[in-house]
């Protein structure tokens, strides 16, 4: 290859039954790469959807209605007109269900009768976990029911504590299902507008329309795809079998050794104290990774590869002894049928406890790009199966028979990659993890993205099962999360976390914005006091090991309003080890706000069991549920906590050298001192993704510190306070309140207009509202019924420039603010715009231009793509005599033709306005007649 090879994808909906694959045969060569893009003006939509069409009233009593699918037909997830229809539930917790040995012992008879039992699921939510296993059976059990669960999830779900060969995978057990939270599909269930049900094996949805829903034209989805985008390289997953594999041979004088509480995989080993004593491993692959222990009783092993000596390798440590070390590791061999053989040559022991197979030539899939393409109604099936879904932690679940991990996979999905990127696309309606970097992947980036509505994590990077890798070849390395928009995700398995990061090494999760979550915001790290040197007898007693995570970055990251539904998580979460102290991890730059919306237990950063060796500096940390900080047993060790901004002086500390230093700020009042403005304004996605990821109206709080859209500030008069967790549906679980006449708000903004958030109530009153300066009227938040995040005031269209809106209480026995949001205005250069054609750049015209510049062309046919997330768009520029006409397009279809002509000269003028459904577009204006087209700014909401 000689330059890049671009595959532009025109505009249009991609269905796929099959996923993309893209293989090392597939790559770029030579230093450049292969991309598959978005035409310009285009967005081109991969989807692994079904059209549901066909729709009849079934039930006219009930409303709903159904649509034929083909029978066997499986999926988790449909959509009607884009959003997100719910699977048939009842209430939460509903009462008269009793654990037993198979499953719950229900009081009604009624379930016994019910049609297609094994399409039910039981529902647990439990701390920070959440629990699906599908149903096996439901029988007639005394007066009411028995509900059997399906195995191997149940006994997956069901152990109380953790079996001793786990570990490292679980440092707090298989904390298990206790209780039904609801159960989910079934049609009998299905009783509210906005519930579906799929009927698999007769091949019917079930959907009860919600308001204003016509099914005969609406757009409606099935998610019947579970990958998208697959880029394979080779090997894939890596897996460790025991020691007692058939494939081992010993022979001399071995003995077995079982629960020695060193973590042993398999909890045991095979041993001999025998010089000369051997194990020979037969296998079919390239490579071999060869299990044991370092300690030092341990001495030198003789290494044979096909009958050839290869070489003497060490299995001597320290005194502290650790479990599952690679004591020789080979690759490169050519693939076929081989033989490793390892005789002991000195020490007083020599122990063997695993083997792992490279089964194919290492050869990753590299230098391919994915860029300004959505991805959407993907769906994951596992959960439905015997597997079901056995929560571990953070997205990481248990399989199979023995306790092995798996997680949620990636909708995109990059395995043994090297320098993947996947920029300026859009990613929603997804079933599963929208992107996935596993299995070694490398020096590769997710920049620029929009990722809202998925049902699990919105970006998962690395193994959580490969710890003992020690060839860095092999191991997840250098990649870069950044400037991405992260919401709404872990939808239907709510104890994924925004960004999910197992066992990596400098891996930077960098200025993202991750909002409205169940769980965690950001959870990096795994194995919790596995590598540990201290020892925390009721958690991981004498077992350990070490993994080959470090050097990894958490920086500059805008996370709020988080743990919304689950308990004991963080905005910032970490766990496990981070090296041995040659190169810390860093922490630093953040604004984590709003940690503990529903959990009080809540952390604001929590550096969870075995985290260690993190340098935690200049953050700010706001309303958390609980600690700001939260190192609380002595597994955690050696970080510096410093530097930081909290409104929140709770913390605890029962780390080993864990040191909060005095230079952390308590602030007070909400007097935030300029260093903490400085992270805030730093923070979260920077330009010039921020124009384009963010969505327009994005709301800011009352109060709470977070990066402004917009310069603004809020300043109140009088005796208002703040209340918080009123659990009403505030803004940030919290609201500014005065029940004093007289008392105002003042919120000067530079911008062209705004929207103030309030409250609407029976004691709510009128207020007086002045716009820079002149009286604007009274509005009267009056209402009979509590209305929450409700618009109080509004203003659009001003000039652009710096305005203030004041509002004063002046009846009723309470006023509330709660927040804003402003019309944000950009530049004709901003650097997400796009031009096509020939342009000039004119500034300092005199003519009263948005920042005194403009863009123009004389070039018929050249074109400005403006892509943007919002509901409206205002494209404001300067008419004249010679100027003409310009074809609009929104989302790459053909609008309408407007004409920018006028007598004389006028800047800033509204020349086409559109409103559109919320989420990602582009427009397109393309020069038709007239000398000039000319280009000032664009007004988003």
């Amino acid at each position: 290859m000689t330059g890049d090879v671009v595959v532009n994808l025109a505009d249009g909906v991609y269905r796929l039954s099959a996923p993309l694959e893209l293989t090392p045969q597939d790559s770029g060569r030579n230093g450049f790469k292969v991309v598959y893009q978005a035409a310009p003006g285009a967005r081109p939509l991969l989807s692994g959807g079904r059209a549901v069409t066909g729709w009849q009233l079934f039930d006219a009593g009930r409303n709903l209605y159904r649509a034929p699918v083909p029978a066997g037909t499986q999926s988790r997830q449909f959509y009607v007109d884009g959003i997100r229809a719910v699977r048939a539930r009842p209430e939460l917790n509903p009462p008269g269900f009793d654990k037993n040995d198979s499953g719950f012992a229900a009081a009604d008879p009624v379930y016994a009768s019910w049609p297609n039992p094994t399409d039910l699921e039981i529902v647990t939510r439990r701390d920070w976990k959440h629990m699906r296993c599908p149903v096996e059976s439901i029988t007639p059990r005394g007066s009411g029911s028995q509900i059997n669960a399906v195995n191997p999830c149940w006994a997956n779900t069901g152990v109380p504590s953790r079996p001793d060969d786990l570990y490292p995978y679980s440092g707090s057990g298989k904390v298990g299902i206790d209780k039904v939270s609801w159960l989910e599909n079934a049609l009998p269930l299905l009783d509210q507008p906005g519930e579906w049900y799929l009927d698999r094996s007769a091949g019917y949805v079930y959907y009860m329309p919600r308001a204003g829903e016509d099914l005969a034209s609406a757009d409606t989805e099935l998610a019947v795809a579970e990958s998208l985008v697959e880029m394979t390289g080779t090997p894939g997953h890596l897996d460790v079998v025991n020691d007692d594999d058939a494939r081992a041979a010993y022979t001399g004088s071995w003995t077995v050794s079982a629960q020695r509480a060193f973590g042993d995989v398999g909890d045991d080993v095979h041993s001999t104290s025998a010089d000369g004593d051997a194990v020979e491993f037969s296998f079919t692959g390239t490579g071999i990774d060869v299990l044991g222990e370092r300690s030092s009783d341990l001495g030198d092993i003789d290494v044979y590869v096909d009958g050839q000596f290869d070489r003497t390798v060490s299995a001597q440590g320290a005194e502290r002894r650790l479990a599952q070390q690679v004591v020789y590791s080979r690759t490169g061999l050519a693939k076929g049928p081989h033989t490793v053989r390892l005789v002991k040559k000195s020490g007083q022991s020599m122990v063997i406890d695993g083997f792992s197979v490279v089964p194919e030539v290492i050869e990753p899939v590299h230098d391919i790009a994915l860029r300004g393409i959505t991805f959407g109604y993907s769906t994951w099936l596992q959960p439905s199966g015997p597997e079901g879904y056995a929560d571990n932690q953070a997205g990481v679940v248990w399989v199979g028979t023995r306790g092995q991990v798996a997680r949620i996979p990636g909708a995109v999905r990059v395995t043994r990659g090297q320098r993947i990127e996947i920029s300026q696309s859009e990613f929603g309606r997804i079933g599963g993890t929208a992107v996935e970097f596993g299995n070694g992947t490398q020096d590769s980036k997710l920049v620029g993205n929009r990722i809202t509505d998925i049902s699990g994590a919105g970006v998962s990077v690395g193994e959580f099962d490969d710890h003992w890798l020690t060839d860095a070849n092999r191991q997840t390395a250098r990649i870069t999360v950044s400037d991405n928009y992260i919401s709404r995700v872990a939808g239907e398995f709510e104890d994924a976390a925004g960004v999910s990061v197992g066992y990596t090494r400098d891996v930077g999760v960098e200025h993202n914005e991750i909002a409205e979550l169940p769980y965690s915001g950001v959870s990096l790290g795994w194995g919790w006091g596995w590598d540990s040197p201290y020892s925390d007898a009721d958690k991981n007693g004498q077992r350990h090991g070490t993994n080959y995570a470090q050097s990894n970055r958490i920086v500059g990251n805008y996370v709020h309003d988080v743990m919304k539904v689950l308990a004991d998580g963080a905005p910032v979460y970490t766990l496990g080890g981070q090296g041995d102290g040659s190169v810390r991890s860093v922490l630093s730059g953040n604004v984590l706000s709003k940690g503990g919306s529903k959990d009080p237990r809540s952390k604001g950063i929590y550096h969870d069991e075995g985290s260690s060796w993190w340098d935690t500096h200049d953050n700010v940390v706001s309303q958390t549920g609980e600690f700001w900080t939260h190192e609380w047993t002595s597994s955690i060790h050696d970080i510096t906590i410093h530097a930081n901004f909290t409104d929140d002086g709770r913390k605890e500390n029962n780390g080993t050298n864990v040191t909060i230093t005095e230079d952390n700020t308590l602030v007070t009042d909400g007097a935030w001192p300029q260093g903490a403005k400085d992270i805030v304004a730093a923070a979260g996605v920077r330009a010039p993704y921020r124009g384009t990821v963010l969505p327009a109206n994005q709301l800011v709080n009352d109060g709470e510190v977070g990066p402004l859209l917009a310069p603004a500030t809020i300043t109140y008069t009088g005796g208002w306070s703040v209340e918080r967790q009123r659990e009403l549906g505030d803004l940030n679980g919290d609201i500014h309140s005065t029940s004093t006449d007289g008392d105002s708000a003042s919120i000067t903004f530079t911008g062209t207009g705004i929207q103030v958030l309030g409250e609407r109530n029976s004691d709510q009153g009128r207020l007086s509202v002045t716009l820079d300066g002149a009286a604007a009227g009274t509005v009267d938040t009056n209402a009979p019924t509590r209305v929450a995040q409700a618009v109080v005031y509004e203003v659009s269209g001003l000039p652009y420039g710096q305005h203030t809106v004041k509002l004063t209480k002046t009846g009723g026995t309470y006023a509330v603010i709660d927040g804003f949001r402003l019309d944000r205005s950009i530049n004709e250069d901003d650097p997400a715009i796009g031009y096509s054609g020939s342009w000039a750049t004119y500034a300092n015209r005199g003519h009263g231009d948005f920042n005194d510049d403009v863009r123009a062309t004389t070039e018929n046919g050249a074109s400005v793509t403006v892509p943007f997330t919002g509901t409206r768009i205002d494209v404001r520029t300067g008419t004249n005599s010679d100027q003409g006409q310009v074809d609009v397009y929104i989302d790459g279809r053909y609008r309408k033709t407007i004409d920018t002509y006028a007598p004389t000269r006028s800047a800033q003028q509204s020349v086409f306005t559109a409103d559109l459904p919320d989420g990602y577009h582009t427009l397109r204006l393309v020069k038709k007649s007239g000398q000039y087209l000319v280009v000032d700014r664009f007004t988003i909401r």
